[in-house]
Parts: structure tokens; sequence; C-alpha cells
């Protein structure tokens, strides 16, 4: 391990809470003047831009070969942001799920995870299953057009008026680009240091994959959920995490599988998705009965998680 690792994740981390900072004020500006609600802000803008980490890095492991690595950082960084990060998030204070698009962006992120488990029970993912959760991504999209194309029309008279609030939120703009970058740039500096740091340890990849690596790809949605919550601002931390969700699926282990196949082991579909598929489960139900998120019901989503990395070191330690 180099002396300067340590100072690097360091730094890292500061280029993420800072970049996060800017990123939720500004995603909120915009949703504020624009008047898109927060939850549709979330479910695209932000998880596009928070999801970049997990994509730059399962696209390049698959470029050179670190298949093990692909699958880990993806299908573990949709573990950790539903379990850890969201049900922390949870445990900190209730969310309210009030918007009725709720339903359908946890239903959106379900039948991508179904979908990943029909396709790899093979063994493999390949191309042809690549694409296929990349038109499951493409409907995602499509949802979230035609849900703001209903919320604002296409007359002439409102295309006007969004022509004037865009010269308003200029600044907003620039911030939120700032801000994704720094979040961006982040990660890919805590994400190679965290990563020798395991390697120095002897640790596995598909380990370092499914935790670390997971982890460190997964920050921009742990400080951005943390930063929206503390403001009030609970629907934009869930709007993200259920379209990140989506995004860590459909979109990067969909565009991974074109660069490479990606064999797809026993212990993943065994272990790794059925945990990932089971707290996806607690979220939406849990949201649907009470309405609301409630704190005991994050903790017992947290407790998962924790129970789910337990188990994780456990078995593929043996």
């Amino acid at each position: 391990m180099q002396q300067y690792t340590l100072p690097l994740f360091i730094v890292g981390l500061i280029f993420i809470t800072k970049g996060a900072d800017w990123f939720t004020e500004s995603a909120v500006s915009i949703s504020q003047k624009s008047g898109i609600p927060k939850m549709i802000i979330g479910a695209t803008i932000v998880s596009f831009a928070t999801t970049a980490p997990e994509f730059a890095v399962s696209a390049y492991a698959a470029y050179l070969g670190h298949t093990g690595l692909t699958v880990g950082n993806a299908v573990g960084s949709v573990i950790c942001n539903a379990g850890l990060i969201l049900g922390g998030v949870i445990v900190l204070r209730s969310i309210p799920v009030e918007d009725s698009s709720f339903l359908k962006r946890g239903a959106f992120m379900i039948v991508s995870a179904l979908l990943l488990i029909v396709v790899s029970i093979d063994g493999m993912l390949t191309p042809v299953d690549g694409i296929l959760l990349l038109v499951v991504f493409v409907v995602f999209l499509y949802y979230n057009y035609r849900l703001q194309s209903l919320l604002f029309g296409t007359n002439e008279e409102v295309n006007e008026e969004l022509g004037e609030i865009s010269n308003s939120i200029s600044k907003d703009v620039v911030f939120f680009v700032l801000g994704a970058a720094l979040v961006v740039g982040g990660s890919r500096i805590l994400i190679d240091s965290g990563t020798d740091i395991a390697m120095w340890l002897g640790v596995p990849e598909m380990i370092i994959g499914l935790t670390l690596v997971a982890f460190g790809t997964s920050l921009p949605e742990l400080i951005t959920a943390i930063s929206a919550t503390r403001k009030g601002h609970n629907d934009l931390a869930v709007g993200n995490i259920l379209g990140a969700n989506t995004m860590d699926i459909a979109l990067i282990l969909g565009a991974s599988s074109l660069i490479s196949e990606l064999p797809i082991q026993n212990q993943s579909l065994y272990y790794d998705f059925p945990a990932m598929l089971l707290i996806m489960g607690m979220i939406v139900f849990f949201g649907l009965t009470g309405r609301k998120l409630a704190r005991w019901e994050g903790a017992v989503i947290l407790a998962t998680y924790i129970a789910y990395v337990g188990g994780l070191f456990f078995f593929y330690m043996q």
C-alpha cells in the first residue's frame, strides 16, 4: 500500500461531501423554480449523476476483464443503496410516502431485479440479456419523460414559460454540474485508494466489489440522501435511491454485458440476488402499507443489510 493512499481516501471523501451539498441544493432549486416535482428530479437527473461512479467502474472493469468486480459493484451498490443508505436515512427520520409515483418507480426497480435474476439463471449475462435490461432502462426513461410531459403539457405558452425559467436557473445548473463533477471525481479517488487498501489486506475481488467498491460508488447516493433528508427534502432522497437502483441494474449491467459477457456465480444467484430482492420488497411493502417509511421499518431494512454483509463474509470467505 502506497503512503499516499490514506490521504487520497480522505480527499475523495471531502470532494464527495462538498459536491453532494452543491448537488442537492441546485437540484432542489431547479425543481422549485421549474415546477418539476422533486420525486421526478430525484429519479432522473440526480439518479443519473449519482450513478455515474458505478457506471464508470463497472464498465471499465468489464473492459479489463474483471467481471466479478463489474457484477459485484453493480449488485452491491443496489443492496447498499436500499439497505444501508435508505434504511439508515429512514432510521434517522421517517419518510412520508405521498407521491403516487413511488409505487411505479418501486415497480421498475423490482422488475429490473427480477429480469436480472431470470436472465442470469444460466450462469452468464450475455449481450442479448444486456439488451433486455437496457429495454427496461429505456422504458423507465420514457415513463419519466411522459410524466413530465403530462405535468407541463406541450403548448407554446408552457414552452415559453419554461424558456423564461431556464434563464433564471443557469446558476443552479452550474453548481449542479460542479457538484456532480466533485461527487464523481471524489468517488473515483476514494475507490482507487480504498481498493488499494483492500487488496493490501488480501480481500477477494468479489468481496471488494460487493462491499468496499459498492460502498465507495454508493457514497454519492449516501451523501445526497443524508443532505436531502437533513434539509427536509425526503422525496428527493427516496426518488434518487429508487431511480439509482433501476439504473444500476438495467443500465449498468445491461451496458457492461455488451462490453463483455459477465459470468454469474452461484453465490450471486442464491445469496446476493435474493438479498437484493428482499430488501427492495421491504421498501415497497413498507411504503405502501403505512403510507410512510417509519423509523422502525428503516431499522428492519438496515438490520437486513447488516445480516447480509455478515453472511457475505461468513460464506464467501470459507
